[in-house]
């Protein structure tokens, strides 16, 4: 069964890249462009969650927050990724297990979802 990953990014570009990246390592991917959904649980609990911290609406920080508070999410890990340079600490404060700075390396982002989620087909 293919591991599933929830991302959200409000940039269509950036969706587009992400939806060629997962798909060809395996993944199976929902992509959202804003937080409703997730802040409304409306969604199945994926293997990881990436979630950009500007968002249109919702800050994805905030998500991650809740998403961290939540009985059936909090274990799920959480990817935030940032253009802004201190995303480190911020990510950490608001509970993210790892991020990643914009723009970052096609293999840096498969190898650190393969650290958290174990697909065969992902190059580490």
């Amino acid at each position: 069964m293919k591991q599933h990953l929830i991302i959200a990014d409000d940039d269509p570009g950036i969706q587009d890249v992400f939806q060629l990246i997962f798909e060809r390592a395996g993944f199976s991917i929902e992509i959202y462009s804003n937080g409703e959904q997730l802040m409304n649980n409306y969604f199945e609990v994926p293997d990881a969650f990436i979630l950009d911290k500007q968002l249109s609406g919702i800050d994805g920080l905030d998500i991650c927050r809740f998403l961290k508070s939540q009985e059936r999410t909090k274990d799920v890990p959480v990817i935030m990724l940032s253009a802004n340079p201190a995303i480190g600490d911020v990510a950490k404060e608001a509970g993210a297990d790892d991020y990643l700075e914009k723009p970052f390396k096609i293999h840096d982002l498969l190898a650190m979802i393969n650290k958290y989620v174990k697909n065969d087909k992902v190059a580490s």
